[in-house]
């Protein structure tokens, strides 16, 4: 990838609400669900990447940490950070979903319910995490 190819036009915004890590998560997401960032393309090391957006290393850091995590990229050491390949995340994400369902279905939760539900708890994402 060449300099100056990612982020594209996302530049961090210390004035909204959401820390800025979490910012950078859902744009490199944002990228990769929309096919702006293919399987196995290689992101710019925490330390270019901070630099060129003005931002501390650990708040890439974090953002590269959770979506390696979440299964949407790979982390090889001094290899670098890589997009991961989406079969495993499907995967894992499909059995989530049927596990949720069949906990939903045995108390009698409707589809409308259970939309409302995963809904309301994306809705949590953003909010401090108690505890």
């Amino acid at each position: 990838m060449a300099k100056g190819d990612f982020p594209g036009r996302w530049r961090p915004n210390a004035e909204l609400a959401v820390p800025l890590f979490e910012q950078l998560r859902r744009h490199i997401l944002g990228l990769v669900e929309e096919g702006g960032l293919g399987v196995g393309t290689k992101l710019p090391s925490v330390r270019a990447l901070a630099g060129e957006l003005g931002v501390a290393p650990h708040t890439v850091a974090r953002a590269y940490r959770e979506l390696e995590e979440a299964g949407v990229l790979e982390t090889a050491g001094r290899a670098g950070t890589t997009v991961a390949p989406r079969g495993q995340r499907d995967e894992d994400l499909a059995a989530a979903a049927a596990a949720f369902v069949r906990t939903a279905a045995a108390r009698g939760c409707s589809l409308e319910e259970a939309v409302t539900l995963v809904t309301a708890a994306y809705g949590t994402r953003d909010r401090p995490q108690a505890g």
